[in-house]
Formats: structure tokens, sequence, C-alpha cells
């Protein structure tokens, strides 16, 4: 079943509610109630996939997030449309914290897709894999990365560009700005980066962050989310934990809401375009 807060048409679900009206339920806006009737139908047998825009369906509805669907044996997909500064509205919109709050809750699994193919593929994997799964989402078209499905799965890392000089971490549409970022040190540096995806931010991919550190120095986390919380602190937390000897640097969103604007416009400002990206890559590494 597919539940959405009056937002069918923004979170690209009216084609389910036209083929499955038997199946889809417009809650209005009460994000609360939402989620709270989505974790209801759980806990009933059903399996609810609950849509909204991903500030609301974490900061508005945090709390039945965490009762409703965190506690006992429940299975639910919550996707978080929008995520990081995809929205051109201010702190309203922009899910820059969606990570580190569903990365706090016991249980939840969290979903950071790169594109459509990877969507699809992981909505599917969620449904399998069972339990309270929390699914970033882009809407609308949007560039293809990832064209074998049968590569992706929840948890395992996924190398996008292969290189020996520096080494990027990433997820989401993250890991399409490190491509470009990597195309730009490439083509102008003559410096070639790796690249390498988590789909999963919970559970991490340990052991891919270990096999990363063993061959460089530096790990550069690159993100549509604040730097607080989600990829580089998972990154780090693995570091430490491991004991792993290297540095962690990050391109993320920094302590602060983007502008009202277009993402391409708020990625120059908070330093995430392909160039400055570049040369966090070069400076780290020591490199001009």
């Amino acid at each position: 079943m597919v539940l959405t807060a009056d937002l069918a048409n923004w979170t690209d679900v009216v084609p389910f509610a036209e083929q499955f009206p038997d199946r889809f339920f417009n809650l209005g806006m009460a994000e609360q109630n939402l989620v709270g009737v989505g974790a209801g139908l759980a806990r009933g047998g059903a399996y609810p996939v609950i849509v909204t825009y991903g500030v609301f369906a974490t900061r508005r509805a945090y709390d039945q997030v965490a009762m409703g669907l965190c506690t006992g044996a429940v299975s639910a997909l919550l996707v978080g449309f929008l995520p990081g500064i995809s929205s051109q509205f201010k702190a309203t919109h922009q899910a820059i914290d969606d990570v580190a709050l569903m990365r706090a809750l016991p249980g939840m699994t969290v979903l950071d897709p790169v594109d459509s193919t990877e969507l699809e593929a992981l909505t599917l994997a969620s449904a399998e894999r069972g339990g309270p799964c929390y699914l970033r989402a882009s809407r609308g078209a949007v560039p293809t990365v990832l064209r074998d499905p049968g590569r992706i799965g929840i948890g395992a890392a996924v190398t996008l560009r292969e290189g020996a000089d520096a080494a990027i971490v990433s997820s989401g549409i993250g890991s399409r700005w490190a491509l470009e970022a990597a195309s730009e040190l490439a083509g102008t540096y003559r410096v070639e980066a790796a690249v390498v995806h988590f789909n999963t931010l919970k559970p991490l991919d340990e052991d891919a962050v270990v096999e990363i550190a063993g061959q460089h120095e530096v790990l550069h986390c690159v993100e549509n989310h604040s730097s607080i919380g989600g990829l580089t602190s998972a990154v780090s937390e693995v570091v430490a934990r491991r004991g792993l000897g290297v540095r962690v640097v990050s391109s993320a969103i920094p302590d602060r809401w983007g502008e009202y604007g277009r993402i391409d416009y708020n990625r120059a400002r908070l330093g995430l375009d392909r160039r400055a990206i570049a040369q966090r890559s070069l400076d780290a590494a020591g490199r001009r």
C-alpha cells in the first residue's frame, strides 16, 4: 500500500494511485497521522510505502517513526523526497539532517540511491529485507549512473570509477557530484580519483571503508547532507572504531541552512560544485 500526505503529484506516485486506487491513501497534510496509519497497517500485516518530503517524514513525524516503525516487528518503507539541498526552498524544505535523525533510530535501515535504477532496486530490496527502512528519493528525471540492477544491493558499496591517486567516497546524488569532481581532477590536474558509492548509510559497508583506507591516506566524503551525522560521520566512526590510519575530509553541507535557490546555486554557495570538490581533494593530498 502507498500512503502520502497530499503530495502525490510531487512525489511521483500518481501512476500507482491510478492503477491501484484501492491500495492508495491520501492522509492530507498530517504527517504524524500519515506515519501512524502506516504503522498500524504494517502491524496488521500490510507493507506500507509511506511517501512525503524528507523534512516532513523525519522532523515532523519523528516520534511516530520512532515509536510506530522502530518498535516491534514492523516492516515498512518510509520515503523522503527532496533530500539535502534538492529543494529550492530554505530550512522548511531542506532535509539536510534526515540521515542523522534516521541513523539514530534502532533497527532503521537508511538508503541513499544515486539514480532511478538504484531507487527501484532498493525499493524492492527493502520489501524483501523487512524491518523499517528510510529511503531518500529524487523526483522527476535524473541522470542514470547505474545501468545494471544486478550490481545493486542493500549494504554493498559500488565502485563507480577506478583511480589510484585519490579516494572519494559518496552517497546519493553526492555520488554524481563526486563523479563530476573526478572528471575535473583527471582532465585538469591529471589526478585519477576512485569514486566509491555507498547507497546504504546504515548499515554501512565497513569492509569497503577498510579496503579503501588500505589503499589511500585520505578518504574524501561527498554528500548531499549536513557534515554532521551523515556519510562523513558514518565513515569517521568506522575509521575510529577500526583504528584505520587515514584522514577523513568532507565535502558536505556545512553547519548552516542553504539559501533560497536552485540546487546549482546552493552547491556553488556551499562549496559543493565540481571545482570546489576537486580542489578539496587536491588540498587533502597536498597538491595544487
